[in-house]
């Protein structure tokens, strides 16, 4: 007999605490039935009991193009993220890497000074490819304007001659090239290291104004928690039974 009550409470009790469905749809209207309603299909809808209580919040079923959304904004998101943590680790670096404005001068002047070697010894080599053309060319001249005493015709150059001048005009295509490139270098040294000096700059102003934090995200997301906030303490809570 005893059994029976506590069954038949049992189900009273499970009875009244799944009582209902509710929502309000995207009109404002309120739906309310003993099955979820139809019209509660893309909005939020809560399980109520009899008396009203809500139980809890049961989120609508996404649909593909919300799925889809969803996914996008999740990559946007990390993409995001990977480029805040690139971003830090090179402002981390820039600001171990260099105390002052001067040490960034300096660093780029050591790294342009080289570059500006190679465009001296390509010019250099350049003047002398440029001698040598201007001799070659004057021989081919000798050649072009010369007449036979026998025959009026004009002398062929010797092919080796030919073979020089054409390999001179190569050579001298090359280090033209070269010098451009050596150039295109240096400029492109010279722009990076102005890109990180602005950025140190800026780094060391948002130091001075007590903006720059640098701590890692995870670290920055978990000092916005309230049990790590300072002066918040923490105890841990042991249940011993009674003897």
């Amino acid at each position: 007999m005893k059994t029976n009550i506590l069954l038949l409470l049992a189900l009273a009790a499970s009875t009244a605490a799944h009582g209902a469905y509710k929502c309000k749809d995207e009109k404002g209207l309120t739906h309310i039935g003993d099955t979820p309603p139809a019209a509660c299909a893309h909005v939020p809808m809560y399980e109520i009991t009899r008396s009203g209580t809500i139980i809890r919040r049961i989120e609508p079923t996404p649909t593909g193009d919300q799925i889809r959304a969803k996914q996008e904004e999740e990559a946007r998101a990390k993409e995001a993220a990977k480029a805040a943590a690139e971003q830090r680790r090179k402002d981390l670096a820039l600001l171990a890497t260099y105390a002052t404005e001067k040490d960034i001068d300096t660093s780029r002047d050591l790294n342009v000074k080289p570059i500006e070697g190679r465009i001296a010894s390509a010019k250099e080599r350049t003047a002398a490819v440029d001698k040598r053309e201007q001799e070659l060319e004057a021989e081919m001249e000798f050649y072009k304007a010369g007449k036979s005493s026998k025959a009026a015709k004009v002398r062929e150059a010797p092919a080796q001659l030919k073979a020089d001048l054409e390999r001179t005009k190569h050579e001298k295509a090359a280090l033209a090239k070269n010098i451009a490139d050596y150039e295109k270098e240096m400029q492109q040294v010279r722009e990076r290291y102005d890109a990180d000096k602005k950025r140190w700059v800026e780094l060391k102003q948002m130091h001075r104004e007590g903006r720059l934090d640098l701590r890692d995200p995870k670290e920055l997301e978990a000092a916005k928690k309230p049990e790590n906030k300072p002066g918040v303490k923490k105890y841990n809570l042991y249940l011993v039974p009674a003897n």
